[in-house]
C-alpha cells in the first residue's frame, strides 16, 4: 500500500508524456542535464581554487623577457647621516 509497483510509475509516465508532449520532456531533461554539468564544473573550479589556496601562492620563475621589466627594487638603507 505504502509504495507504488511498476505499473503505477508507467501510468504516471504516460500522462506526463500525453500532458507534456514528447519533445517538451526532452527539452527539460537536456536543460537538467545542462544544469548538472554546469555544476559539476562550478564544484571542479572550487575544489581547484581550494587546492591553490592551500598550497599558497606559486613560486614560478619569470620569463626573460618579465624580468628585465620588473627589475628587483633596490634595498633600502636607513642609517642616520
Amino acid at each position: 500500500m505504502g509504495s507504488f509497483s511498476i505499473w503505477h510509475w508507467l501510468i504516471v509516465l504516460v500522462v506526463v508524456l500525453v500532458l507534456f508532449g514528447r519533445g517538451r520532456v526532452s527539452d527539460v531533461m537536456g536543460e537538467f542535464g545542462k544544469g548538472l554539468k554546469s555544476f559539476k564544473d562550478g564544484m571542479k573550479d572550487d575544489a581547484t581554487e581550494n587546492a591553490r589556496r592551500i598550497e599558497g601562492p606559486s613560486h614560478e620563475a619569470k620569463p626573460a623577457g618579465e624580468a628585465a621589466k620588473d627589475p628587483q627594487p633596490a634595498e633600502r638603507t636607513d642609517t642616520p647621516r
